[in-house]
């Protein structure tokens, strides 16, 4: 990126002025260096987000940032619905409700190695995984309609999970206001099998070893110690939300027009809140959200199954479920007061500071845990909201690494094969059905996530509490 674009207002913020169409400016956190690295689409699309009307305050950009589609991966836009704001399918992305949770264990990494091949064996046999996956169970219409109603309290309800699970989820494992009826029998086709299921792309379930506390007061409140196991599911909506993704991108570009929304980029189609259409995506989204939800809650059971037969002095509670690609109506400080205002968050985390009601209350004075997934072989991070996060981002925090190169430059560069023997030299045992995949995701293929965990510290977005280093993964 050509930093000659950007006013720097401090180590880590760069701010690109309101120009020509802009509404408001666009803000990016980052380090100079992944700045520089950093390619120059997420400037442009930056930039167009801040035209979109109803856009308030900035348009913000993560460290993990890369371009992707209308909105970039790490775009955080809030919109006002009485300033005309608009509702954006391309602002929520394809894998709506895709996120991170995160379980403890009580072992530690010694309990691990003692039958590392056989648990990996075991969750690859028990977890679906790869294109087209399809779980045991097979949803009825009815049943469709009520896990999209319900989210994992649905699943919880059929005796996948527990209920105490449902505390440390987002929305308490239920996203409101769900409209299953503005979902396509396409979507619910799709799904139909899927529930229960990693997926493809950079999904995955990990094992990971607590390496490194940063701050210990938080850590003890999250119940994380140095040596700790703990197991992590990174996945969303599947087919379903990808479905959704493409039928109300499509209906938003053909609909702009007559809403008198002019689009600087086609790829950013969007709605007014208040209209129809708006509502219409509204509604299925979160109905997407609760398939998400379900879809993690159903994995944790089946993890759960595994450790039970594998390591059955293990217990697996649920240290916490954040979702990215959302929109969701939230109060926030702008213009002079507090508002209710819909906050796209494309690959970007919430991340509410100390104190927020919508923490669980044994979390709620360390601020929400962010859990930001790192690429196999990598690590992975516990955060903590911060206070400050609310007036730099609407308490928004990065998501993963951020890849580097795409995917076809990736298969071009290495080989799957390699890659999982080179892991398993290092302890880190790879189970996935698809070398190629394999290969898509291979470690370098994403930016370096300690420099973005480092950045998203720095810049007050959420505080650095442990670092987790892969022992198994399974992935997509």
């Amino acid at each position: 990126m050509d930093l000659g674009l950007l006013e720097r207002r401090s180590q880590h913020e760069w701010h690109v002025p309101q120009h020509d169409a802009m509404r408001v400016p666009a803000v990016i956190y980052a380090s100079e260096a992944l700045m520089r690295a950093m390619d120059h689409k997420v400037y442009e699309q930056a930039v167009n987000v801040a035209t979109l009307p109803g856009i308030v305050r900035a348009a913000y950009v993560m460290p993990d940032a890369h371009w992707g589609y209308g909105f970039p991966i790490g775009g955080v836009a809030a919109f006002d619905p009485a300033e005309g704001g608009v509702i954006s399918a391309g602002g929520v992305g394809y894998d709506i409700s895709c996120g991170v949770r995160c379980m403890h264990t009580g072992l530690q990494r010694a309990d691990i190695m003692k039958v590392q091949a056989k648990l990996a064996a075991e969750l690859y046999r028990r977890i679906p995984a790869g294109v087209g996956s399809t779980g045991a169970m097979r949803l009825s219409d009815l049943e469709m309609d009520e896990m999209l109603m319900g989210g994992a309290k649905w699943a919880v309800d059929r005796g996948y999970g527990m209920p105490e699970d449902l505390e440390r989820i987002e929305e308490r494992g239920q996203m409101r206001d769900a409209r299953p009826e503005n979902v396509s029998a396409q979507a619910k086709k799709r799904q139909r099998d899927e529930m229960g299921t990693l997926g493809s792309g950079n999904h995955y379930l990990e094992v990971q070893n607590v390496t490194a506390v940063f701050d210990e007061e938080i850590a003890r409140l999250y119940g994380v110690q140095r040596n700790d196991v703990v197991v992590t599911i990174h996945c969303g909506s599947r087919g379903l939300g990808h479905q959704i993704g493409t039928e109300f991108l499509k209906r938003m570009a053909m609909a702009a027009r007559q809403h008198g929304i002019t689009l600087p980029d086609r790829e950013l189609a969007c709605a007014p809140i208040v209209s129809d259409l708006g509502q219409d995506y509204l509604g299925a989204m979160r109905a997407a959200i609760n398939c998400a939800l379900a879809n993690r809650e159903i994995l944790t059971h089946l993890v759960r199954g595994v450790f039970k037969q594998v390591l059955p002095m293990a217990t697996l509670p649920l240290l916490y479920d954040v979702s990215h690609n959302t929109c969701k109506v939230e109060e926030h400080r702008a213009n002079g007061g507090t508002r209710k205002l819909y906050v796209h968050r494309k690959g970007a985390t919430r991340a509410f500071g100390p104190g927020h009601p919508d923490i669980p209350s044994p979390l709620r004075a360390a601020g929400q845990p962010v859990l930001i997934g790192g690429s196999m072989g990598t690590a992975s991070y516990v955060l903590a909201g911060t206070e400050e996060s609310e007036s730099r981002s609407f308490s928004s925090a990065c998501h993963g690494a951020g890849r580097a190169v795409s995917r076809h430059q990736a298969m071009k560069t290495w080989n799957g094969r390699q890659v999982v023997d080179e892991l398993a030299a290092r302890g880190i045992l790879i189970k996935s059905p698809s070398m190629r995949g394999v290969a898509e995701e291979a470690p370098n293929a994403y930016k370096d996530v300690s420099a973005v965990i480092d950045a998203a510290d720095a810049a007050g977005l959420a505080r650095k509490v442990a670092r987790l280093e892969p022992i198994i993964c399974v992935k997509g």
